[in-house]
């Protein structure tokens, strides 16, 4: 268990005796704040011949963590290590806590300074190099480990950076509970009460948020609610000993449901399981202020409890699951003509047109789970040279037997080669280009990889008949599908496949799991015209149920999580000293 710790912009690093902050772990973990983080993540960080600076003796290295705003790109302080005397070799014992968002990039830098005194200011001490990454590079490494060379001193060899990422094990426990209730007030008139339970959470201000509501059960003061499974995040972000406020409702048709009364109760108390501490008396607090014979509105008693630790997103990729990524381009004429600067493919030499803008935003988040960075590019809707005939699926690279572009700019790069050669002609059909990630997908059912297929296209969808039902077949298999609409179209028929509200069928057979997720670029274009922003934003968007999705694939076909590789071992040293 971690306590809460304050939001990185508001936390002052305690200064330990020496001078020097004494804080390295700062996590955002505002319980205010609607999306609750994926999971958190510990780094750890060790170096290897680090460069020495000191004339008598080795230097005494501390590492400083930078993290970077999205909109303005500035790098603001995260957290410090400890410094530990005279080694060319520290494993810092302090950990760095950060959130982990799959669907957000996460700019890292890692400062390295030899401590001179005991001045916190770092421009006091000699700089030894840095090293630039992202969570998801690190997250993505081969059993979360990241090693990389330190740069920044021209020149010099600075040494090599070792970071290791581990995910924090309460974020991941699930509780399954049960409770009954015993002489509930009667609140209806011509029968029993219906009651139901309303679980909060205490916030740091001292309100509350809503966390969970169980079924309503009809006509009974002695009501029995079914098991229900919440994670104990959702329950109390992670603090055990948090308040827990559970309100008992007798439930109206009407939506005005009548108050019966309340208790509260902490993570703590509950995981003792069933016992006379999980007895609750239910409080109504105005009763109790206006009769002096009152006791109580009933109890509740807690039937059982029982901690669960889910298998997550993270557990498959340190295992080694690959994430592949495919991008399929739009190339159909109604995007208007390449040179005109009126088209949606309008090659401006000064800054990305929609289409790069969207395949650079998901791409740069999806290429640090792909180890060997090589994606597969297609383009369909365009007459090919030399005979002109008219494709749904070729590579944008113009090899059909290789179309894999090296890197996200290896794909930019074949996109904008592509726009000189081919002609943009019609119709816009889907079906090709899912069906080619398809093949690709059902030649590998063992979880060793999961395929993730973007196609950013201008507009009404030719061949709905054939995607749907391509959509659901591919639903049986480890592949999503995001859609990015690009330009002013209406995209009423792809709200259609993307199965939120309704789950998507074809023929009769309905999608086994909801697979695509769509988006119009148009609701994310930063007014003031910060691409940056826009970029961020459609990406969180569009990837954030990437990881439930890839889940539900596990889950359904009771694929478990490969262990890691063991952990780097990092060689003993003498015991250091540190300040």
């Amino acid at each position: 268990m971690f306590a809460l710790e304050k939001p990185a912009g508001q936390a002052k690093p305690g200064r330990s005796s020496g001078g020097l902050p004494k804080m390295a772990s700062v996590g955002d973990f505002s319980v205010l704040s609607s999306s609750i983080p994926a999971t958190k993540v510990e780094l750890s960080v060790s170096c290897r011949n680090l460069l020495d600076r000191d004339t008598f003796s080795k230097s005494d290295p501390i590492c400083v963590l930078y993290t970077q705003a999205i909109g303005n790109k500035e790098w603001r302080e995260f957290g410090r290590t400890e410094v530990i005397d005279n080694t060319l070799n520290p494993d810092f014992v302090r950990k760095f806590i950060m959130d982990y968002f799959f669907e957000e990039r996460e700019n890292l830098r890692f400062d390295f300074y030899d401590v001179d005194s005991k001045s916190p200011n770092l421009s006091k001490h000699d700089f030894l190099g840095q090293m630039f990454c992202t969570l998801g590079e690190i997250v993505g490494s081969q059993g979360s480990r990241l090693e990389k060379s330190i740069v920044g001193i021209p020149g010099k060899k600075c040494g090599t950076v070792i970071v290791t990422a581990e995910e924090l094990g309460c974020c991941r426990d699930s509780v399954l509970m049960q409770f009954c209730a015993n002489k509930l007030d009667k609140k209806d008139f011509f029968g029993k009460s219906d009651p139901f339970l309303v679980f909060l959470r205490s916030n740091e201000d001292g309100s509350f948020t809503i966390c969970h509501k169980t079924e309503v059960v009809k006509n009974t003061l002695n009501p029995v609610w079914q098991a229900f499974k919440i994670s104990v995040r959702a329950l109390c972000n992670g603090d055990y000993d948090r308040t827990i406020k559970v309100e008992v409702y007798d439930w109206d048709r009407d939506g005005s449901h009548d108050f019966i009364g309340e208790f509260t109760t902490s993570y703590r108390e509950l995981s003792r399981g069933q016992s006379q501490f999980n007895v609750y008396e239910v409080i109504n607090p105005k009763k109790k202020g206006k009769k002096k014979k009152y006791i109580n509105s009933g109890t509740v008693t807690l039937l059982s409890f029982l901690i669960e630790t889910e298998v997550s997103f993270l557990d498959y990729i340190k295992g080694g699951t690959q994430i592949n990524f495919t991008v399929a381009i739009d190339f159909t004429a109604s995007n208007g003509n390449p040179s005109q600067p009126t088209s949606l493919h309008y090659m401006n030499p000064y800054q990305l047109n929609a289409y790069g803008m969207a395949l650079k935003a998901v791409g740069e988040i999806i290429q640090d789970y792909d180890s060997d960075k090589m994606f597969p590019a297609l383009g369909f809707g365009a007459r090919l040279p030399p005979d002109g005939r008219v494709s749904h699926e070729f590579a944008l690279n113009g090899n059909p037997q290789n179309p894999y572009c090296h890197g996200i700019d290896g794909v930019m790069e074949a996109y904008y080669r592509s726009l000189k050669s081919v002609q943009l002609y019609g119709p816009t059909n889907f079906a090709p280009v899912i069906n080619h990630v398809a093949r690709y997908a059902a030649s590998v059912k063992d979880g060793s990889q999961y395929f993730v297929l973007l196609i950013i296209t201008d507009g009404v969808i030719s061949d709905m008949a054939q995607t749907k039902e391509s959509i659901v077949n591919a639903s049986k298999l480890p592949m999503s599908i995001i859609i990015v609409g690009v330009g002013p179209a209406e995209f009423d028929a792809m709200e259609e496949l993307d199965g939120d509200v309704v789950r998507i069928s074809s023929r009769g057979k309905f999608a086994e799991r909801d697979i695509v997720q769509f988006v119009p670029f148009r609701d994310y274009i930063d007014r003031s015209g910060n691409h940056v922003l826009s970029m961020a934003r459609l990406a969180k968007d569009v990837l954030a149920e990437i990881p439930e999705q890839f889940l539900s694939y596990m889950r359904v076909r009771g694929i478990k999580p490969l262990p890691a590789p063991p952990p780097y071992t990092p060689p003993i040293h003498m015991l250091q000293t540190q300040i």
